[in-house]
């Protein structure tokens, strides 16, 4: 059973950085996607950004610029570099896998994930 553990949230001005963490565990071998989401308090969640194991990645046209998706295959750690951040980043972040999946091209695909994380909680201030 794959389980994540994101981290690396915080709190940071506006126009900082940071890079969060998701660790996965119980990965079993083959084709997988993975994704970062947020949930500001009272709107709905969000897509921020996919990748698949054959390191097709995705982002949001919102973050796309300032926010870059990447894994570390062989340790099993997906991260989200988040720079320029604004006061509207503000979120809790979470991480997302579903195993037995692949994705390839330029469109945004729309991946069904079936694991989620906890969450790690971003706080951008002026």
């Amino acid at each position: 059973e794959v389980q994540l553990v994101e981290s690396g949230g915080g709190s940071v001005q506006a126009g900082g950085s940071l890079r969060l963490s998701c660790a996965a565990s119980g990965v079993t071998a083959g084709d997988y996607c993975m994704g970062w989401f947020r949930q500001a308090s009272g709107k709905p969640r969000e897509r921020v950004a996919v990748i698949s194991s054959g390191g097709s990645t995705g982002h949001e046209d919102s973050i796309k610029g300032r926010f870059t998706i990447s894994q570390d295959k062989a340790k099993h750690i997906l991260y989200l570099q988040m720079n320029s951040l604004k006061i509207e980043d503000t979120a809790m972040y979470y991480c997302a896998a579903k195993e037995r999946c692949a994705f390839g091209g330029t469109a945004l695909p729309t991946i069904s994930f079936n694991v989620w994380g906890k969450g790690t909680q971003v706080t951008v201030s002026s």
